[in-house]
């Protein structure tokens, strides 16, 4: 049920990137160009996705426990330290300049986007040397508090 479950809710937030725009890199570059070309049509996406994810987790909240788990994960830490801050600042700066974001460009890659390819590539590669590096430099103090 768990894995229907996790197909359906990925199938849904996929089709909802692709309807919204966000699976198009130019969309994306358009609503960053506050100087150029600007498109705010993606601000009523963000709107929608702070408004659900307000509500959502007021509903969920509430429950004891996930309907399809055993418990809620939840971060064990709310500390802002610099692999945060470093990691955010790779993620808008890589979104800036593709104009994808991780979803986004899964679902472009399914739709044959130009450059998708490419940014795919250096996304799972980035991923390999952040964990080769810490791998080398030991966990992430994040990593060894939830082991905790």
């Amino acid at each position: 049920m768990r894995v229907l479950a996790g197909l359906f809710a990925g199938l849904v937030f996929g089709v909802g990137l692709v309807v919204s725009g966000m699976s198009n890199p130019a969309k994306v570059l358009n609503f960053l160009d506050f100087a150029g070309s600007f498109d705010p049509s993606l601000a009523f996406v963000l709107g929608g996705a702070v408004v659900t994810a307000f509500l959502g987790y007021r509903l969920i909240g509430r429950r004891e426990r996930p309907l399809l788990a055993e418990s809620f994960d939840r971060p064990s830490t709310t500390e802002i330290d610099a692999p945060l801050i470093l990691g955010a600042a790779l993620f808008g700066v890589g979104w800036g300049i593709g104009g994808y974001c991780p979803g986004p460009a899964w679902t472009g890659l399914g739709l044959a986007a130009p450059g998708t390819l490419v940014f795919i590539a250096a996304m799972l590669l980035g991923i390999a040397l952040t964990h080769l590096v810490r791998g080398r430099a030991g966990p992430s103090p994040r990593t060894a508090e939830q082991a905790r």
